[in-house]
């Protein structure tokens, strides 16, 4: 067991997420916000309970810690098994079919979204080192969080799906190449030729995943050729998992690794098997990196942070629904109503925002140190429930836009 993490915290932590699903059931809106907001109510109890004595320090032992590594390794598994699940839907074929508008897709979007949160930056008096952080913070759209939102919603199989998928992909592969360079030149941890070791190294990573799949059908097919469901989900669940911590070893991202074993298994005839069966531990794990994302936050941080914050969200959110919306009506030829979906698909920011502030966090900056990681905390908290909001609402949004039918 990880250490400080009790069975009776696990048990309390299923049961604020049920109350929080039974919750947005009843009032009929997303699940995901409620589950952050879950997580953040049982952080805040952690948090008070865990510096008192007597009565009180003991809730601390009944409540996961914002620390808690069982929940932090359950939140890494809900991400691998969310683009798991997104690869499934994106079939090879599509990918290479439809790679100039992905790549279109993925340049515009980058174009409209990263230089705003520079320009944020600069006009706040930062360093353009410590400017190229906040960009990269803003700009990549939540690929675990839009995913569950197009599950949730039904859109997986509508035509607005593929160029939030595609955006997605781009973004999640430019990424690997972001961290690298940050981990290299921002940090100090090397210069310009570790950086580009890193990124040879995540590049060759993500050339044999590629081959794999490309090449793997039939290999793919008898792996999961079993007549127990038991051993058909472990099988499916080993390889995902294992391939997602080599990514994270090789400085690569699980999100990325899971998604492109999903492409592998998504054109043999288990497809229908594995959505079925490994649903409910999708499901599952994606509750609790929802939780995690709100057991983590201090909101006493981002009190600090709340005027920059403001100027973020609405700059951002403007920025990224108008990138989405001529992705989808000029790069991919939808309708206005779709391309409006497509905008309110991408405004969602969540897990790599964070890490980009955790990696920088010991930098000897205080705007690095300090500033930025009490900025994305905030950040990704509005804009996973703003964005998640954005797209159950984003036929009444394009009601009001005319011309979109």
């Amino acid at each position: 067991m990880a250490e400080g993490t009790t069975l009776l915290a696990v048990g309390a932590m299923f049961l604020a997420l049920v109350l929080a699903g039974v919750l947005a059931r009843r009032a009929g809106v997303s699940v995901i916000p409620l589950y952050i907001v879950a997580g953040i109510g049982v952080g805040e109890v952690a948090t008070g309970a865990a510096g008192a004595s007597g009565t009180l320090a003991e809730v601390a032992t009944m409540v996961p810690q914002p620390d808690s590594e069982f929940v932090a390794l359950g939140a890494e598994l809900g991400i691998v098994f969310l683009l798991f699940f997104l690869g499934l839907e994106f079939s090879v074929e599509r990918l290479l079919a439809s790679r100039d508008r992905l790549l279109s897709a993925g340049a515009l979007d980058l174009a409209v979204n990263f230089p705003v949160g520079v320009a944020i930056g600069l006009v706040a008096g930062w360093s353009l080192v410590e400017a190229f952080v906040l960009g990269g913070v803003v700009y990549i759209s939540s690929s675990a969080v839009i995913t569950k939102s197009l599950i949730d919603l039904g859109w997986i199989a509508n035509a607005e799906s593929e160029p939030m998928l595609g955006t997605l992909v781009f973004e999640d592969l430019a990424i690997a190449l972001y961290l690298a360079i940050l981990s290299a030149v921002v940090l100090g941890g090397g210069d310009l030729a570790s950086a580009a070791q890193g990124v040879g190294v995540a590049g060759g990573f993500l050339l044999v995943l590629v081959a794999g799949v490309v090449k793997g059908e039939a290999l793919f097919a008898r792996y999961l050729a079993v007549d127990s469901n038991e051993l058909f989900v472990l099988r499916a669940v080993a390889v995902a998992t294992l391939v997602g911590g080599i990514a994270l070893e090789l400085g690569v991202s699980e999100a990325v690794a899971a998604f492109f074993v999903g492409m592998g298994f998504s054109s043999t005839r288990h497809l229908e098997a594995l959505e079925r069966l490994l649903a409910p531990i999708r499901d599952v794990f994606a509750a609790v990196f929802f939780f995690y994302i709100g057991l983590t936050t201090q909101l006493e941080l981002v009190g600090a942070v709340v005027g920059l914050l403001a100027v973020a969200v609405v700059l951002t959110t403007l920025s990224k629904f108008a990138s989405g919306y001529l992705t989808g009506r000029r790069v991919y030829g939808l309708d206005q109503r779709r391309s409006v979906r497509v905008a309110a698909g991408l405004v969602t920011r969540g897990e790599f925002s964070l890490i980009i502030a955790a990696l920088v966090a010991g930098a000897s900056s205080p705007v690095l140190a300090e500033t930025i990681p009490a900025f994305a905390v905030g950040y990704v908290l509005v804009m996973s429930v703003l964005g998640t909001l954005a797209m159950q609402y984003a036929d009444r949004i394009a009601d009001v836009i005319p011309g979109a039918t």
